[in-house]
């Protein structure tokens, strides 16, 4: 099975030398901008920014584009100022889940306390913005604020929910909030750039970015935690009712009459998993997902080959990190 290291660098390599260039220069501009804010915010910054995974988003903005993609500093801007926002949101759901751990590392609502997370959250967005406002272009800066705002409303949402039966029809909007939006916001920018067809290049995003939510939502399920970095069944313990859960109790009496808030302790939450795990729920969503991926890749025939190419492969990539 290839790793997310081996998928990131056949996508790099996809997209030709222009875009291996590009994601060198995104990472040194990231480091850049975690400096000169004082010693904890810039070491919580940084290491935020350090543990960032795969990049994806900033791939997103650059094969959007094209591949190779244009090597220029709005290109790059762009693609800094989505991954700050995501890091941003990453530090602030910390603050609101209460989480220790985020990829096996402590989180900086763990690591420094309340304060601190939400000034480094405060931080890295304002990043983004003074990053994307110096190239000049109002339309890039709207893509971003539209998006922004449209995580605040999904966050909101999920704390609404918190511990109350929701219906698929909401779970699947909170999802396509807090995490589909920002990869259609990447390929908006990047079609902004390239001059392509901003609308098609959305669309493909805000799928496969509702695909990454929901194998997000089947691993917290299924684990296990040496690979998620966070305990199975993180969102039971925080009272995020996500859709194996939500298809699960359409099939299990006991989990339908189940009262989240009893869901106190590690093991609790793995027993229910187990649970949920049994109703073949997780095959269920897994399914949808691949659905929404295909249907990402029929949103490609018309662009240039090899940037259609690249593009797949960042899909395919996102069902291999689950399999």
């Amino acid at each position: 099975m290839s790793t997310a290291t081996d998928t990131v660098r056949a996508v790099v390599e996809a997209g030709g030398d222009g875009a291996a260039r590009l994601m060198t220069r995104l990472e040194r501009r990231l480091g850049e901008l975690a400096t000169g804010h004082g010693d904890g915010l810039a070491r919580h910054a940084g290491e935020t920014i350090a543990a960032g995974g795969k990049r994806l988003r900033p791939l997103l903005v650059f094969l959007s584009a094209g591949a190779p993609p244009p090597e220029s500093d709005a290109m790059l801007r762009a693609a800094v100022a989505i991954e700050l926002v995501h890091s941003a949101t990453l530090v602030h759901d910390d603050v609101l889940d209460g989480s220790p751990l985020r990829r096996g590392r402590p989180t900086v609502v763990a690591a420094g306390g309340r304060l601190a997370a939400t000034a480094t959250g405060d931080l890295l967005f304002s990043r983004a913005f003074a990053e994307l406002v110096g190239s000049r272009s109002v339309a890039a800066v709207r893509i971003l604020a539209r998006a922004s705002r449209r995580l605040a409303a999904g966050e909101l949402m999920q704390r609404a929910d918190a511990w109350r039966a929701v219906s698929e029809a909401r779970c699947i909007e909170r999802c396509r909030l807090k995490t589909a939006v920002l990869f259609a916001a990447a390929c908006e920018l990047g079609a902004l750039e390239g001059d392509g067809d901003a609308a098609r290049l959305a669309a493909f995003g805000e799928r496969i970015g509702l695909a990454f939510q929901l194998l997000d939502d089947v691993l917290d399920v299924s684990g296990p935690p040496e690979r998620t970095g966070k305990p199975r069944g993180a969102d039971l313990l925080d009272g995020t009712v996500n859709l194996p859960l939500i298809v699960a109790r359409e099939r299990d009496e006991r989990l339908r009459q189940l009262d989240l808030r009893s869901i106190a302790t590690p093991g609790d939450a793995a027993a229910v998993c187990a649970r949920i795990a049994a109703t073949g729920a997780l095959e269920e969503v897994r399914s949808r997902a691949l659905t929404l991926v295909a249907d990402a890749k029929a949103e490609l025939p018309t662009l240039p080959a090899r940037q259609r190419a690249a593009l797949e492969l960042i899909a395919d990539g996102v069902v291999e990190r689950y399999s």
